[in-house]
């Protein structure tokens, strides 16, 4: 399989930044594009890497925040309209303090263009493929408090924040939205779903800020799964990134960038 790295804060030469997510991944069984970056970078990234990405077999929306959503607006009308697959949380309005974070349009806009599959549970996308829905937050220390709020003020945990499990011949291959539920929640999670308890690679946002208690008990959890391949990028930020560097010689996504692993 191959993960390309449409939409990332940093970028190669020759591709172009912003602070977002959107990746373009290659199966067997068929294609997928997952989240959709702020504008329409994740377009422009994609035809510089000659990738048909609006014709993918199959669409995947991590959680309803600006930076994943907001190039949704940029998807083409199409006939039959774009499936996507998403968790039903990710059309609320939601804050943190003044500021806005929710999807640039409301549900009765974009289903105009796009053909929602709302689920909260396991769903599977294709052959080898699965949506994660809702991840249940059963560790001791992984996020159980967010500075963000609902419309009428009340905490959001983000319970919409998915991502995607690929079952490879090495073990699993998951990709993480943001890790709101955290990045062990995510693994524990999958490894029940799918019976699988191999980690063949972890990419994706993690969610986790700096050289902090969160951190490193993520890290020293994380030691425990013998993972082969580690990919924090996006909302991981500097602090956060230099601790895994430090611990698993990880080194982050970049726009433009693709990745393969085994089938």
């Amino acid at each position: 399989m191959k993960v390309h790295v449409l939409v990332d804060n940093h970028a190669q030469r020759k591709f172009d930044a912003e602070w977002g997510l959107s990746l373009f991944i290659e199966t067997q069984s068929g294609s997928l594009l997952f989240d959709y970056g702020n504008t329409d970078l994740f377009l422009k990234n994609a035809a510089k890497k000659g990738l048909d990405a609006v014709n993918a077999d199959h669409f995947v929306l991590s959680h309803g925040h600006w930076d994943h959503g907001n190039g949704l607006v940029h998807l083409p009308l199409k006939e039959p309209k774009i499936q996507m697959i998403c968790h039903p949380g990710s059309f609320i309005k939601r804050y943190r303090g003044q500021d806005y974070l929710g999807l640039p349009l409301p549900y009765d806009e974009l289903k105009k263009k796009i053909d929602f599959i709302c689920t909260d549970t396991w769903y599977k996308i294709m052959e080898n493929v699965f949506f994660l829905g809702q991840i249940p937050r059963v560790t001791s220390f992984e996020n159980k408090k967010t500075d963000f709020t609902k419309e009428d003020g009340s905490m959001d945990l983000v319970d919409d924040d998915s991502g995607i499990a690929v079952k490879t011949s090495k073990g699993l291959v998951l990709i993480t939205g943001c890790g709101h539920a955290g990045v062990c929640n995510t693994i524990l999670h999958a490894m029940q779903q799918t019976g699988e308890n191999k980690i063949h690679a972890l990419l994706g946002g993690f969610h986790l800020k700096g050289n902090d208690e969160l951190t490193n008990k993520t890290i020293e959890e994380l030691k425990r799964f013998d993972i082969d391949h580690l990919y924090p990028t996006h909302c991981t930020e500097f602090p956060a990134l230099v601790q895994f560097a430090n611990a698993f010689e990880s080194v982050p996504l970049k726009s433009g960038l693709t990745l393969e692993f085994c089938d």
